[in-house]
């Protein structure tokens, strides 16, 4: 078993609490050792390290949990770092998400201009984790879950020598949604996702064994014309039919554009304004276990679930105790592994995990339908990375102008000052707005 010291950077976050009891739930392969809880809010902190130490205690597992909103001493000599943090809070995903919507473009976490922004706000962060790293931690590697993974990974992997791996469950998951939409068993619908992260394809499938395509079409002219079909399962199917490909969820905001703007503009609250109406119940829920002498979480008062950033730990398991498991991960694209991205692209895939490191399975290009689309969207991701680490506000113009979601130069120049002087406490001088 791993017997190691692990820096949580978010360790006081909403999600913290099932992160932790994800790795008590996992325990055996992790017992023996050192968690170090980071993050801004001290007494959040010592609510996740009192109920970790519970747990744990609870479990009969031998690990060692502290608490420090001191990042650099906190990752001092560390293995790794499991990254899963929101720089300004959903106080700052709200204007991501509420902003885009002035200017008739979708404001969305991860996509559009909304998700450079949080790549913006994110990569800052990740930089000055960075710079400690080199000094106090040489040998640390970083299990990146903090969002946008892909353009965090792109700005590492293109700016340091530091080993990172971004995580998402979505390629195990996109799959079970067309399952879903078509009325199928989505265990037993098999596909292998590829491409960016939230923007991946998968160009074959089976169910039981035989291709699924000629099932979803059938199940497709049966759903397309019923009034009582949830839009979202309804968009999907029709996407995987229609590119004849299996699609990442989050391509319904590039295909389905004008009809989830308008759902957008309409709804009285964005989806962070829910979370954060929500976050007092979970944070009650949280000090209420910490003081229990065996603390268990309700999923239905937990951010995320009970077993949140399972993926990360997975991959934790199976690089340090060498078992080969197979996984997605985001990676940079040496070799040219998936057909027609740079190398130094971050993509998307299945491989397997071993102390050696983490190998892509061979790739068959993407889907030609949606190649051109995803290309875009890569070429997006690394000015969004260059201009997040380094740049300066024509850096990020220039990337926000790239994204398929934004119709023009004006908007993206009027969008990026708009949202960047709403932001400018957690972002540096050189991407202020211009005056």
């Amino acid at each position: 078993m791993a017997r190691i010291k692990i820096a949580y950077l978010g360790g006081g976050s909403s999600r913290a609490p099932g992160t932790m009891a994800s790795f008590v739930h996992h325990g055996e392969e992790f017992d023996g050792s050192e968690f170090v809880l980071i993050d801004l809010d001290p007494d959040r902190l010592e609510v996740v390290r009192t109920m970790t130490e519970k747990m744990a205690a609870h479990a009969g597992l031998d690990i060692t949990v502290t608490a420090t909103t001191d990042r650099r001493e906190g990752v001092r000599d560390v293995d790794a770092v499991l990254s899963s943090f929101r720089p300004g809070g959903f106080e700052a995903r709200a204007l991501d998400e509420r902003i885009p919507l002035k200017y008739g473009v979708i404001g969305q976490e991860t996509q559009g201009p909304g998700g450079m922004m949080m790549a913006l706000r994110s990569v800052q962060v990740m930089k000055g984790l960075c710079e400690d790293l080199a000094d106090v931690a040489p040998r640390a590697r970083i299990f990146n879950y903090t969002n946008p993974v892909n353009i965090v990974s792109q700005a590492v992997s293109d700016h340091t020598d530091i080993p990172v791996v971004s995580f998402c469950e979505g390629p195990i998951f996109f799959p079970h949604s067309v399952a879903r939409a078509a009325g199928l068993e989505p265990d037993r619908l098999k596909a292998t996702m590829a491409g960016l992260n939230h923007n991946c394809w998968a160009a074959e499938a089976s169910y039981d064994g035989e291709d699924a395509f000629p099932i979803l079409r059938e199940r497709w002219q049966a759903l397309k014309d019923d009034p009582a079909a949830e839009p979202f399962l309804k968009r999907v199917l029709h996407l995987a039919v229609a590119m004849n490909a299996i699609p990442a969820d989050y391509f319904g905001y590039y295909y389905y554009r004008d009809e989830i703007l308008r759902q957008l503009q309409l709804a009285p609250t964005t989806r962070s304004e829910d979370i954060m109406a929500e976050l007092p119940d979970y944070w009650t829920h949280y000090r209420d276990q910490a003081a229990s002498a065996a603390p268990q979480l309700d999923p239905a008062r937990s951010r995320g679930g009970i077993h949140e950033l399972e993926l990360a730990i997975d991959a934790m398991n199976a690089f340090y105790n060498d078992t080969g498991a197979r996984l997605p991960f985001n990676v940079p694209n040496t070799g040219g592994v998936l057909p027609g991205f740079e190398e130094r692209t971050v993509v998307e895939l299945w491989g397997t995990v071993d102390a050696k490191g983490f190998h892509p399975e061979p790739q068959k290009p993407l889907p030609r339908s949606g190649l051109g689309l995803t290309q875009q969207l890569a070429q997006y991701q690394m000015l969004a990375a260059d201009a997040a680490w380094d740049g300066d506000r024509t850096d990020a113009v220039r990337a926000m102008a790239a994204h398929p979601l934004v119709p023009s130069l004006p908007v993206a120049e009027a969008l990026y000052d708009e949202m960047a002087a709403a932001q400018a406490a957690w972002l540096p001088q050189r991407l202020h707005p211009s005056r």
